[in-house]
């Protein structure tokens, strides 16, 4: 009896999991670039990310100092200046997919993600942000970008770099998550 009791607890644990896709080395890029000047990139290829088809949620973490650049300078200016890493360590995204079903699953396709960005200590709703999801066995790829401004996140530039660098960052997504 004892162990039909532990058999069927670990059935209701497996049954679970397998609805949940994660990721610990997911990608975050974003871009600040204005044309004629430096280029203003970074890149974190250590984002946790989770995928919950039961439910159709998805959310992200990203530690703000795994962002890297070109330039030394300017990841420490990021770090200092804009992100104010030390107080704000991490920026979420908590959203949902739209009309997800199952036979999104099936093959390649387009989606709409929805959700919440926290960043900076703020928090701002990004709508319809094109998603492309791909299942191959136990893996979801999952891709796609949107835009922000910096001004959404209490991020003033300074006069003396305003032109160096643009308002607008696009930030691009790039996960491969693996059957939990």
């Amino acid at each position: 009896m004892k162990n039909l009791f532990y058999l069927i607890i670990c059935m209701c644990i497996t049954s679970q999991a397998q609805n949940k896709f994660l990721t610990k080395t997911g990608m975050v890029t974003f871009e600040a670039s204005v044309p004629a000047f430096e280029e203003v990139v970074a890149k974190n290829n250590a984002v946790t990310a989770i995928l919950n088809i039961e439910n159709h949620e998805f959310a992200a973490l990203v530690l703000i100092k795994g962002f890297r650049f070109k330039n030394a300078l300017m990841e420490e200016h990021f770090n200092e200046n804009y992100a104010e890493s030390d107080t704000y360590s991490k920026a979420t995204f908590k959203g949902v997919i739209k009309d997800f079903s199952n036979a999104i699953l099936q093959s390649e396709k387009d989606i709409m993600l929805n959700g919440e960005l926290f960043f900076h200590g703020k928090t701002k709703k990004i709508e319809n942000i094109r998603t492309t999801l791909i299942k191959d066995h136990d893996i979801v790829k999952m891709s796609g970008s949107f835009n922000v401004k910096s001004s959404d996140f209490d991020i003033v530039i300074p006069k003396i770099v305003r032109n160096k660098v643009s308002e607008v960052v696009k930030i691009t997504f790039n996960f491969e998550l693996k059957l939990q």
